[in-house]
């Protein structure tokens, strides 16, 4: 999934900034009085009265917000309507420190506006707001209106409803049906103070000092305490953010299955990482299930251990190497091939020319070998600079690690950054031309991205040919949350452009010789069941073998509240027909709060 910017800006200030880029503000004359905040909130996601001065809008202050690029403050009509479409708690953009108080009674004179987190091309809802406010306290220390409580009960089945086809598959016009779907019952407590109970975590605490927890404790569960997200009709409605508004040091460290114990109460806000958010003025007591990272078992005399990491943008500098180490020889057990994806070259995200990432990977083997694993050879080719996409200057590329005590790599010279490696026939069996070598790498399909590594490796006499990818990233695909329904995944298009020529290599493959051992694997950026996958499988030439664990446990990374794949091991239908493999989904990251990379390792073991 893609990865948050590093110029984002400190935690909890990711709420909306009403600037003129972002802000949806409709022009208009009219001056609309004596309304209150149900009116300004409207029964669609976008305000009927976007654009107009209001003149003092009443409201409890429910929370302010002092710090960062979005302060202002959370007003709510302690006196609602009976309708429960429309919100009755509101945000005011101050810009700066509020002077307002929890527990003060206001009114507000301003302009409505409708600010879309990220910008409109990001395809994110609205959050309705007043700007430019004038505020008058009219008392102080009243009570804050109750928490609307947010459980398995009031969250509907459904997620979304569908877009309007006449608004470009937009949902803003479309009226809130707070019953049917759950991304219109959390629009209809926008900015309305809310509560949860007892909730269990399902994405652990990030950088940012933000977490997901669900509200549906049964939902997609898995044995580790996560949710499953399992097809894209399973968006999984009981998810939801929560930040604080308290000191980010105070945020509790969480794993996935631990519990937000008590309640965690605080205004419904919408941003841009995420969707809707609870910010908490109270958070829960934090009660660990005490969640244990995974260990595969050690691959037998026989059999064949392949893995696949991706170590997260491992440079020189990083101080990871020795539990990235630990990782592999340890909960690994050491496989005999390692497909390694996000190794950079040897001075990290530093763009002055330099491609060459030996230093990287010996630091790691080295690691390995002070952590009681044994000694890899490696191969990899290094790629034109700067045009394998990732960091920029860090030149990211796949490496493939071997066991040379128990497996043996086949070298064939002419492989390079630009040469395609091809098929031939030897001996009346399959050969790479080149080995390594990599796929197509002039084909538009990798522009910008990094172009898959192929190496012919032997292992008992047997030879079996390992395709290692990096499919381009899910960036620019718009979120679960987006006024666009269904959403569109604009990175799939290149992402399927790849899949076709991996795919076409295989057959390749296979062309030659039909019952090769071949396995493709990698960071393939999409799920089991998308379309990519299906294009790498096309005709059989391939079957994506964490298929064979059950439902719940297919999961590789955790994002927003869902657990997905996103890495994958893919095989022949030798090694499928043969039966006589096993498949590990290492949970050692994902669900973790001090993860080392964001991705869980996959290993497979077969007998060649």
């Amino acid at each position: 999934m893609p990865s948050r910017s590093s110029a984002r800006l400190a935690a909890l200030t990711v709420a909306a900034v009403c600037s003129a880029a972002s802000a949806v503000v409709l022009t208009s004359p009219a001056h609309a009085d004596s309304v209150r905040i149900h009116d300004i909130q409207g029964t669609t996601r976008t305000s009927p009265l976007a654009g107009q001065k209001v003149t003092d809008v009443p409201g409890i202050v429910t929370a302010t917000r002092t710090y960062g690029s979005s302060r202002g403050f959370w007003m709510q009509d302690p006196n609602p309507d009976d309708d429960p479409r429309t919100s009755e708690g509101v945000f005011v953009f101050t810009s700066s420190a509020p002077k307002v108080a929890v527990g003060d009674s206001v009114t507000v004179t301003g302009t409505v506006s409708e600010y879309v987190p990220g910008g409109a091309s990001s395809g994110n809802q609205s959050l309705t707001e007043i700007t430019k406010p004038t505020v008058t306290t009219v008392s102080t220390g009243n009570p804050v209106p109750a928490p609307v409580v947010i459980d398995a009960k009031s969250v509907p089945s459904r997620y979304t409803p569908a877009g309007d086809t006449a608004a470009s598959g937009s949902v803003n016009g479309l009226t809130l049906q707070p019953s049917r779907y759950a991304l219109d019952y959390y629009e209809s407590l926008e900015g309305m103070n809310v509560q949860v109970a007892d909730a269990r975590v399902v994405t652990a605490t990030d950088r940012y000092s933000e977490l997901w927890v669900t509200v549906k404790p049964y939902e997609h569960r898995n044995r580790r305490g996560g949710t499953v997200y399992g097809s894209y009709d399973s968006q999984n409605t009981g998810r939801l953010q929560i930040q604080s508004l308290g000191a980010t040091a105070d945020f509790p460290k969480a794993n996935v299955g631990d519990t937000l114990t008590g309640t965690t109460t605080g205004p419904l806000d919408f941003n841009q990482y995420g969707g809707y958010t609870l910010v908490a003025s109270k958070l829960g007591t934090l009660r660990s299930a005490g969640l244990e990272r995974e260990t595969t078992r050690r691959q037998s005399g026989r059999e064949l251990a392949l893995a696949t990491y991706n170590v997260e943008n491992l440079d020189p500098s990083d101080t990871t190497f020795a539990q990235h180490a630990a990782a592999i020889v340890d909960n690994l057990q050491s496989p005999d091939i390692v497909s390694l994806e996000e190794i950079q070259d040897n001075n990290g995200a530093t763009d002055d020319g330099t491609v060459d990432a030996s230093v990287t990977v010996n630091k790691l083997i080295d690691a390995i070998v002070a952590a009681g694993g044994p000694k890899y050879d490696w191969r990899s080719i290094n790629p034109v600079n700067d045009q394998d996409g990732g960091e920029p200057g860090g030149n990211i590329r796949q490496v493939f690690l071997f066991n040379p005590a128990r497996v043996s790599f086949v070298d064939r010279a002419g492989g390079d950054s630009t040469t395609a490696v091809g098929v031939t026939k030897v001996n009346g069996k399959a050969a790479l031309t080149a080995s390594p070598g990599r796929v197509d790498p002039a084909n538009a399909a990798w522009k910008d991205s990094r172009k898959p590594l192929a190496g012919q490796f032997v292992f008992h006499g047997k030879t079996v040919f390992v395709i290692a990818n990096h499919l381009i990233s899910k960036g620019g695909d718009q979120p679960l949350t987006a006024q666009y329904q269904p959403v569109t995944r604009s990175s799939e298009i290149q992402r399927h452009a790849q899949a076709t020529a991996v795919n076409a290599f295989v057959k390749d493959i296979l062309k030659v010789q039909k019952n090769a051992d071949v396995v493709a694997l990698g960071d393939m950026n999409d799920f089991e069941f998308s379309g990519t996958a299906k294009i790498l499988e096309g005709d059989g030439a391939l079957w994506s073998a964490i298929k064979s664990l059950p439902k719940s446990e297919r999961y590789t990374y955790d994002y927003q509240g869902n657990e997905q794949v996103l890495d994958q091991i893919l095989i022949s239908p030798q090694i499928r027909r043969d039966g006589d493999f096993a498949y590990d989904s290492v949970h050692i990251n994902s669900e973790f709060h001090d993860q080392i990379s964001d991705h869980d390792p996959q290993v497979l073991r077969f007998r060649p």
